[in-house]
């Protein structure tokens, strides 16, 4: 379900978590903007940052991810601003990371050779 590949985005505001399938389809919709079936991703945290919903069109219907935390909350990296949000930094989101502190090294790129 979670594809290094895919684009995955970010839903600005708390949302409703007890919003099925058709709920979350309408914010990406009309609140985002964006086009559901395009085979991104799109998460929801609740008020409360308790609990997180990712949205994904896979071709022949949609899933939903669903994780409820016991104890703590989801770190929302991007408060305030909607837009994409790399595959690493939601597996960091998911793990209970507060995103914010974490900073990514630059890594030697090997040059291309024609």
């Amino acid at each position: 379900m979670l594809e290094k590949g895919r684009k995955y985005y970010l839903y600005n505001q708390p949302v409703d978590i007890r919003k099925g399938f058709n709920g979350l389809a309408g914010l990406v919709i009309n609140k985002m903007g964006r086009k559901v079936t395009d085979g991104s991703g799109y998460a929801f945290i609740n008020k409360k940052r308790t609990h997180l919903k990712l949205l994904i069109f896979e071709g022949d219907g949609f899933s939903i991810y669903y994780k409820r935390l016991e104890k703590g909350t989801f770190d929302h990296p991007d408060q305030g601003s909607e837009g994409d949000i790399s595959y690493t930094k939601l597996l960091l989101v998911l793990q209970g990371i507060e995103v914010k502190k974490v900073k990514k090294k630059n890594w030697y790129k090997m040059p291309k050779i024609r």
